[in-house]
């Protein structure tokens, strides 16, 4: 058996600190919500020591060992190693005792040709990183795991989140992983039932509040500032650092070559965040050679980044109502918008924004290539299609589709989708009738063997549902 030790000699943890996003201020402790006491913006790791790599630092990472050791550990039984966060802890904060470590197994999520979604935008290499496949059902996982092992780590007994779903899902269950306990702020009727019942069954403390994502926010805020409850949302830095664990595992599948663009849905802005703070780092480090093009997309009808880059050139964000169907983007007022703003500048991408006609086809059109996905996942091709148009995307480039959720996540908009009835009686009836060559109503049939031949030689006369 190999030997799997849980620090790897020679390499030693990288040092992190924290810093503000506004002001540059450094600071050894933190307020509960995740804020800088100087200016109230939102704070970041960083990692001192990886930008003096002249200086020969010991505790910056040994590059020649780095990849080689990451896959070596895929064969190890370790939790840590099984973890496809952990396994890259040479670019995370460190735990005092890496066994202590709160993992699901968390991350190691496939990338997927999409042939099918290639033909119809037109981009000859178009792939799916799919993050749905978390423990959980989405990306919410690699950011929790670390986040709620910091929390355990520094003896809180509970932890909260204000949520569209996914995050409250993927809280409860890490919190009671670890031994907490979890509290979940939800909006009352604005959350699928899918991602409701996850955190339930996890045993979470969950309010359903008369308000929307942003109220619910609000008042967690204020929650935490006369409790000791630890905050898990993505204004935590502890998140952002799990969740850029997707962008480097991304570039291992793909050889270390960057792709030319990776799209991504916008709702709190966390997970664009990330994994753009990652490749501006692989970038630093010298693991990679060029940065890709990160461009996010938002619903028409929750798009303030997309108002925030095309009315006031990224310097101010105005809160909108948001209201769409793909309820984790849901989202008025993205607690992460200046650190999103920076990675599209950083690295040249684009923010569009795609109607809810627009998203429920480009759901049906991914799920032809037999990749499910909830509603918030498929703004990615819908945006692309856009892009191409565009011509900010070429078809000979290399384009990764981040897809944030599972199919299941929201069951309902499927099943309406596919009878007829997700549009019906709303002003985007006229604008769906292009759906209805995606849509697989099922056919109620007497147990007749006949009628079922007949039907299936109707479906094979009508041809292949691609």
């Amino acid at each position: 058996m190999i030997d799997h030790p849980i620090s790897a000699p020679g390499i030693e943890p990288s040092l992190s600190r924290l810093r503000c996003i506004g002001c540059g201020a450094v600071h050894a402790t933190v307020e509960q919500d995740f804020r800088c006491p100087d200016c109230s913006d939102l704070l970041e790791i960083f990692y001192p020591d990886w930008q003096n790599r002249g200086t020969m630092q010991t505790t910056a990472p040994d590059l020649e060992a780095l990849k080689p050791l990451w896959q070596q550990r895929k064969t190890s039984r370790l939790a840590i190693d099984e973890s496809g966060v952990w396994r890259f802890r040479e670019l995370l904060p460190a735990l005092r005792d890496w066994n202590a470590a709160t993992t699901l197994r968390e991350g190691n999520t496939p990338v997927y040709e999409l042939p099918s979604c290639a033909r119809i935008t037109g981009v000859e290499q178009l792939y799916a990183k799919h993050q749905g496949m978390n423990p959980t059902g989405s990306f919410k996982d690699t950011g929790m795991t670390v986040a709620a092992s910091f929390a355990r780590q520094n003896g809180y007994r509970w932890v909260a989140c204000a949520s569209t779903g996914n995050t409250s899902a993927s809280m409860a269950a890490y919190a009671a992983r670890g031994g907490m306990r979890s509290l979940v702020l939800i909006p009352e009727g604005k959350v699928s039932w899918g991602k409701l019942s996850q955190a339930l069954d996890y045993g979470a403390v969950t309010c359903q509040l008369r308000t929307d994502f942003d109220g619910c926010m609000q008042a967690l805020n204020e929650v935490v500032k006369r409790m000791p409850v630890c905050l898990l949302n993505s204004v935590n830095p502890y998140r952002i650092e799990g969740q850029k664990t997707g962008a480097i595992e991304l570039l291992e599948q793909l050889d270390w070559q960057a792709p030319d663009h990776v799209i991504v849905p916008g709702g709190n802005l966390g997970n664009a965040s990330a994994l753009g703070k990652a490749f501006l780092e692989l970038l630093e480090l010298g693991l990679i050679s060029r940065l890709p093009k990160l461009s996010v997309i938002q619903a028409e009808g929750a798009n303030p980044l997309v108002r925030c880059i095309r009315e006031h050139g990224g310097k101010e964000l105005i809160p909108v109502q948001a209201e769409t169907m793909a309820t984790a983007l849901r989202i008025g007022n993205p607690a992460s918008w200046r650190k999103a703003v920076r990675v599209l500048e950083a690295t040249g991408g684009a923010v569009e924004q795609v109607s809810e006609v627009e998203i429920a086809q480009a759901k049906a059109e991914i799920g032809a290539d037999g990749i499910g996905c909830e509603p918030a996942s498929a703004v990615t091709l819908a945006g692309l299609k856009k892009l191409v148009k565009q011509r900010f995307v070429k078809t000979q480039e290399t384009v990764v589709l981040i897809l944030t959720g599972h199919l299941l996540k929201d069951p309902e908009f499927t099943l309406k989708f596919h009878r007829g009835d997700l549009f019906r009686g709303t002003e985007h009836e006229l604008e769906a009738a292009v759906l209805a060559s995606h849509q697989r109503a099922p056919i109620i049939l007497e147990p007749n063997v006949d009628v079922i031949v007949k039907t299936l030689e109707q479906a094979e006369k009508n041809g292949p549902t691609k």
